[in-house]
């Protein structure tokens, strides 16, 4: 059985890994071009079964989607390309979304998973606005935003006030990031203490689903 202190280190070291592979990641383009989305690449490396590895493996996972949105988000915006092109980002949104929803649940059953042993037998009925997934989600978001903010103080090409005021920015989205870790472990305090319920919170999307979307089963019908 793990202890909290294990589980807490091993969700530190996911989160640091997210700023680590930010880096890395831009560096070496995991997949294939991340501005091409009809090349869009499966998820890299099998997911362990359980245990501490599975939540490492599903954190870095669920941020690899959130890296590849962020690029693809990019190229949705152009407005030097086809309409085709657009509407393949789109598209590559729709499924990277889907995929990275899919992961956050898979992390707060995971997480659920390593702590049930340390639940106490009878808890508070007080649930948290958001899931420790959807925590890890937000931090995700948070490194990605850090890192390009950090890149814009370092650009030779604007002038210094742009670079002023992306560095006041970079150190609120710092605080941000610093806070939210805080407050996730001390989540995961209450749950055992008590204080609190774990809570999985499920997205249930609708709009890929062929069968819940109107739009796709009305005009399926037509056909």
């Amino acid at each position: 059985m793990n202890s909290l202190a294990d589980i807490t280190a091993a969700l530190l070291h996911s989160l640091a890994l997210q700023e680590e592979k930010t880096a890395a990641w831009h560096g070496e383009q995991p997949g294939e071009a991340l501005s091409l989305p009809e090349h869009e690449a499966e998820m890299v490396d099998p997911l362990p079964e359980s245990g501490l590895d599975r939540l490492l493996g599903v954190i870095l996972h669920q941020h690899l989607c959130n890296y590849r949105l962020w690029h693809i988000e990019d190229c949705a915006r152009r407005v030097d390309v086809s309409d085709s092109e657009i509407a393949a980002c789109k598209r590559a949104i729709d499924r990277q979304n889907q995929q990275r929803n899919d992961l956050m649940e898979q992390t707060d059953q995971c997480l659920a998973q390593l702590m049930s042993p340390l639940l106490p037998p009878h808890s508070a009925d007080l649930r948290n606005t958001e899931t420790p997934g959807m925590a890890v989600d937000r931090l995700s978001i948070l490194a990605l935003k850090i890192y390009h903010m950090r890149e814009e103080t370092l650009r030779h090409d604007v002038e210094e006030t742009h670079k002023e005021r992306c560095g006041q920015k970079l150190a609120v989205l710092q605080d941000q990031r610093n806070a939210l870790v805080s407050a996730l472990l001390h989540l995961l305090q209450e749950y055992v203490a008590g204080t609190k319920r774990p809570a999985l919170f499920f997205q249930f999307k609708m709009y890929n689903d062929p069968s819940l979307n109107p739009e796709l089963y009305r005009n399926s019908s037509r056909r």
